[in-house]
């Protein structure tokens, strides 16, 4: 398999996370200027992965049957979209609704992990979700700096820049992208379709917790996600309230997490799985997240504030590519857009409660509890790591690359 495609694949991703990573700092400032409430803030957060859990199992088992090229395409011109109307956005509704959009059309990520279990070797597996991993620290880092700067102008200009980005994603992928999912003999391709047809998301999410590991793995996404999404909402508040920041500087802020991220997934990972095993980096990154979280409400100058920020980015660097990893290698080869999908239908899930419960909780208690309670939710997300099989499945299980036949010519036109 040829590496370029793969290559495409974490161009596209990145491309998209840049654009969401435009709208992340100036989300609750957008959504203040039109009137909203701490609430109604994680309420706005939430509704972009309400959707993405409603929807994103589905294309995950629709890309295991049609293939990983057509659901890519799909979402970033949902994307493209969604962020035209960010831009346009001229009432509190009209920001739901493209937020709304944004995370019905948002099946690219899961897909693109897909593609990635689909044409790497099991060994070299956690390296490229580590460059995948590395696209979400560049998109996080440039993203929020950008739309911070943005800013300045209107809180729709961002969202017209994200929509041009997209829209140059969509062309890309378009022309350059060739589908990576194998053809299967006609009676096993036939099989396959029936059962998925057969498929709701609560019956997918249930056959993929009896596979080894996967359990307790997805436990683990789902609480780290919780606590971790709790931070969209409170963290521009916590940091308006306690030292002044606006979008702009927090915008800068949530540049540096992206810059960490950088080193760490686009460089480091691939060496400290083999030296620490992806189990282990798990752990690490789940109590660096947890003693991060705990002491931010105490943070009453810049310097300390920076040391917890880079606990929190450190920890999130390590947790996301061995999860996702372990993951996929529990999967069935024919399943990995099904299983990733199930996993990232967890995460979404969490995505909705944690901003609407970070929201909710700092409206009611007070800055500080958003951050409590996420470090609740982490001992959980620890408790669950602990539990993760220290052995994973025999390499005979995966396909090699050699094994993934891929088209010679890069498809003209989207079928």
């Amino acid at each position: 398999m040829k590496r370029a495609p793969i290559y495409l694949v974490i161009l596209t991703v990145f491309v998209d996370l840049l654009g969401f990573g435009i709208v992340i700092p100036l989300l609750p400032f957008y959504a203040e200027h039109f009137g909203a409430t701490p609430t109604v803030i994680g309420l706005l957060t939430s509704s972009y992965s309400f959707m993405q859990f409603l929807f994103v199992p589905l294309w995950g088992r629709i890309s295991d049957r049609f293939g990983r090229r057509p659901i890519i395409l799909m979402s970033v011109f949902g994307s493209f979209i969604s962020y035209l109307i960010f831009g346009f956005a001229g009432s509190l509704a009209v920001l739901f609704i493209s937020r709304m959009l944004a995370g019905l059309m948002g099946a690219n990520i899961s897909t693109a992990y897909a593609y990635i279990a689909d044409t790497t070797s099991f060994d070299s597996r956690a390296k490229y979700m580590g460059l995948i991993g590395a696209s979400f620290g560049v998109g996080f880092m440039l993203g929020p700096f950008v739309g911070g700067v943005m800013s300045k102008i209107s809180y729709g200009a961002p969202g017209f820049l994200a929509a041009g980005l997209s829209l140059v994603n969509v062309v890309l992928a378009y022309f350059m992208l060739p589908e990576s999912l194998r053809k299967k003999a006609p009676g096993k391709q036939k099989a396959e379709a029936s059962r998925r047809r057969s498929i709701l998301n609560i019956a997918a999410m249930r056959e993929a917790f009896r596979k080894p590991g996967i359990n307790n793995l997805v436990m683990v996404t789902f609480f780290y996600t919780f606590a971790f999404s709790t931070l969209y909402v409170a963290f521009p508040l916590f940091t308006g309230n306690a030292f002044g920041y606006g979008a702009e500087k927090n915008g800068y802020l949530f540049a540096y997490i992206g810059l960490i991220a950088i080193v760490i997934q686009g460089g480091a990972i691939g060496r400290l799985v083999k030296r620490f095993g992806e189990r282990g980096l798990l752990l690490t990154g789940l109590i660096l997240l947890l003693v991060g979280l705990t002491f931010v409400p105490s943070a009453h100058s810049l310097s300390f504030l920076l040391f917890l920020i880079t606990l929190l980015a450190i920890g999130s660097a390590l947790v996301t590519p061995p999860m996702t990893s372990l993951i996929s290698k529990y999967a069935g080869e024919s399943e990995h857009g099904t299983v990733l999908g199930v996993s990232q239908s967890f995460s979404s899930l969490a995505r909705v409660l944690g901003p609407f419960w970070g929201g909710l909780i700092l409206g009611v208690a007070g800055l500080a509890w958003p951050f409590y309670t996420g470090s609740f939710m982490l001992l959980i997300a620890l408790y669950f790591g602990l539990k993760v099989p220290r052995k994973t499945p025999e390499t005979a299980a995966a396909p090699s690359p050699a094994e993934v036949e891929m088209p010679t010519d890069i498809p003209e036109r989207n079928e």
